[in-house]
């Protein structure tokens, strides 16, 4: 299903990502693990291609410092020069490190961000079963997120990728900063993502303990 073979990224003179491969089925788990500054972050960004858009900006600047190596396939196809949104609309979905919600919109106007690409009956599709999978965020729908606890907020940004009916869904340290009872209902909807719908996951954590 998908594929990311010698993945490479400099930053100046700096190796970020050194020469990884991965490869992931559908149906399953696959989980990155390492420490701060090992490189988690740039591989999601590879493989999202959301380096891409971040190297364009770059040379906008007319800066160079960004080069990017390696050829990722989703589905049997080559996607390594495909942007980021069109990747999206393939299905490959991140949900980024520290969560990145919308803090003074409501809990269901972040979910609705994240159903840009869906027609109105998939996005109520969508959204009775994130407020089925998480149903603490049902309690607090008119809420901004701001307000909400960190672990409410990780279950939010989960609830908005899942929002955009992912094939392939990345996600970027889930598990930090929270405690462990959050960690155990995230990693619990996880599995349960992967179990009821079949989606791919590529999950990355400092520690495999939690996972």
């Amino acid at each position: 299903m998908f594929e990311a073979f010698e993945m490479m990224v400099f930053f100046e003179n700096m190796i970020a990502l050194n020469n990884v491969s991965i490869a992931c089925g559908e149906g399953k788990i696959i989980g990155i693990f390492g420490s701060n500054s090992a490189g988690k972050s740039t591989f999601m960004h590879a493989i999202s291609g959301i380096i891409l858009d971040i190297k364009k900006k770059e040379e906008m600047r007319g800066g160079e410092r960004i080069s990017v190596y390696g050829r990722v396939f989703f589905n049997g196809k080559d996607i390594s020069a495909v942007k980021p949104h069109n990747r999206a609309k393939a299905g490959i979905v991140l949900c980024p490190e520290r969560r990145r919600i919308f803090p003074e919109s409501s809990v269901l106007e972040n979910l609705k961000i994240g159903s840009y690409l869906t027609g109105s009956r998939e996005t109520r599709m969508n959204l009775a079963y994130v407020l089925d999978l998480f149903p603490r965020l049902k309690d607090h729908l008119k809420r901004q997120g701001g307000f909400l606890s960190g672990g409410e907020q990780q279950m939010l940004a989960i609830g908005r990728a899942l929002m955009a009916s992912p094939k392939l869904l990345l996600l970027d340290e889930p598990l930090l900063g929270l405690s462990p009872a959050y960690q155990e209902i995230v990693i619990n909807g996880t599995k349960a993502i992967r179990d009821s719908k079949g989606i791919s996951i590529i999950i990355t954590e400092q520690y495999a303990r939690p996972v």
